[in-house]
């Protein structure tokens, strides 16, 4: 592993998705490539994610046993005054509230990069650069 990275949600589910097989195998790597840094968020998410809106949903104790597994990671807590940053961050960037708590939770971590596909690839939003790993 090299340096920390801030991971978002859709990088776990596609490390679950068998029907996106390139961004699963791209999404494996990239788990080996950094050191992950989570959020209370991301790992809600991705429990969510996996176990309803797949077309093949993973079971929930498979599902489970992976938050589990992630959750060892560095996870940055959902507190007030991220979500306080978070609406002021999604305003002045008009980011989906959603993103803009990924955006604060990675500022938050002291990230220097957060991957992610929601967001505009190589922008810096508040000193964390943006990148696509599945470009």
């Amino acid at each position: 592993m090299t340096a920390e990275a801030f991971i978002d949600t859709n990088v776990l589910v596609y490390y679950f998705d068998q029907d996106e097989p390139h961004k699963q195998e791209r999404a494996k790597q990239v788990l080996l490539d950094v050191e992950p840094v989570l959020s209370a968020q991301v790992l809600s998410e991705f429990y969510w994610t996996v176990t309803r809106k797949l077309a093949r949903p993973v079971d929930p104790a498979d599902a489970e046993r992976a938050v589990a597994e992630w959750a060892r990671f560095r996870v940055i807590p959902l507190t007030a005054s991220l979500v306080k940053n978070a609406v002021q961050t999604g305003r002045r960037h008009q980011l989906s509230h959603w993103d803009a708590l990924i955006l604060e939770a990675a500022a938050a971590g002291g990230c220097e990069e957060l991957l992610t596909e929601d967001l505009a690839d190589g922008a810096v939003l508040r000193g964390v650069r943006i990148r696509n790993p599945f470009v």
